[in-house]
């Protein structure tokens, strides 16, 4: 199996990173290419001891490839498809991670009948811990849709979805990490003004998350259940909630998804423009 990475950047490196750590990759069978970054390319190589390549060779690493993961930035994903276009083997499966470009785009770029799965997973792939949504065209095979759903899932949680869902998928889960992180930062900048140093409150905060997270994957009972179950009248937890409440957190988190989830429908537009002048 040959499996073939357009695009060196940090999706790239997650998957890379997950794949070899839960053996659902091998460094013998992964080839990674970019435009020009030389650098980037020999730095994975000797990070996670897989094999490189510039764009003077792809027609070598394309030859024999069964996967081609598409992992540039969207905007470079037409200049990408045109230049693999002449070496992609028929029957190779296409992965994109590519936020906002539609299979019909990769479709009719490549102009050849090719299985495309198009993949939206995060960045905590790289320690096997993604959330990733998958959408299949109709010429993936059977073994392709397993292949595929093993590699995502070897990195994390995956699902099916339909392809109008994926936008969905990034504002929520793709897009999610950095909502958390973000979160972290203030509880962080919170323990400094309190009275906490980094080294004692940092662990706490982790553990907090870990173990909120931990109770929502195997109670299963809902985030509001929960949330009530720890609040009671007149304690810390209430007088901490009646602040978020009042400075309308809840609304906030909710347009902060939506926004995103507008931003990668509008990342796909071009593409859709590109494909109706056709």
């Amino acid at each position: 199996m040959k499996v073939v990475f357009i695009g060196a950047g940090s999706m790239a490196e997650a998957i890379i990173a997950g794949g070899l750590s839960q053996k659902a990759l091998t460094k013998e069978e992964v080839i990674v290419t970019n435009r020009s970054n030389q650098k980037r390319l020999q730095e994975l190589e000797e990070k996670y001891g897989i094999s490189s390549c510039g764009r003077d060779r792809l027609d070598e690493a394309l030859r024999e490839a069964d996967v081609v993961i598409l992992a540039m930035k969207p905007k470079d994903a037409k200049e990408a498809l045109e230049a693999i276009k002449p070496h992609v083997p028929p029957a190779v499966l296409v992965i994109s991670v590519l936020a906002g470009v539609s299979i019909s785009f990769i479709e009719e770029t490549l102009e050849i009948p090719c299985a495309v799965v198009r993949a939206m997973p995060n960045t905590s792939a790289a320690i096997g811990q993604s959330a990733t949504g998958i959408v299949l065209n109709r010429h993936v095979t059977e073994q392709q849709q397993k292949y595929a759903l093993n590699l995502f899932s070897a990195i994390g949680l995956t699902a099916i979805v339909e392809e109008d869902q994926i936008d969905a998928v990034t504002g929520l889960s793709g897009s999610g990490p950095a909502y958390i992180y973000y979160l972290v930062e203030a509880m962080e900048k919170a323990a400094a003004e309190i009275g906490l140093d980094e080294d004692t409150a940092k662990p706490l905060i982790v553990q907090t998350l870990l173990g909120a997270a931990k109770m929502l994957s195997t109670t299963g009972q809902k985030a509001e259940d929960l949330r009530k179950a720890v609040t009671s009248p007149g304690g810390t937890t209430e007088a901490g909630l009646r602040v978020l409440e009042e400075r309308q957190m809840r609304e906030a988190v909710i347009d902060c998804i939506k926004a995103a989830t507008a931003q990668s429908k509008k990342l796909g537009l071009p593409f859709l423009k590109q494909i109706s002048n056709r």
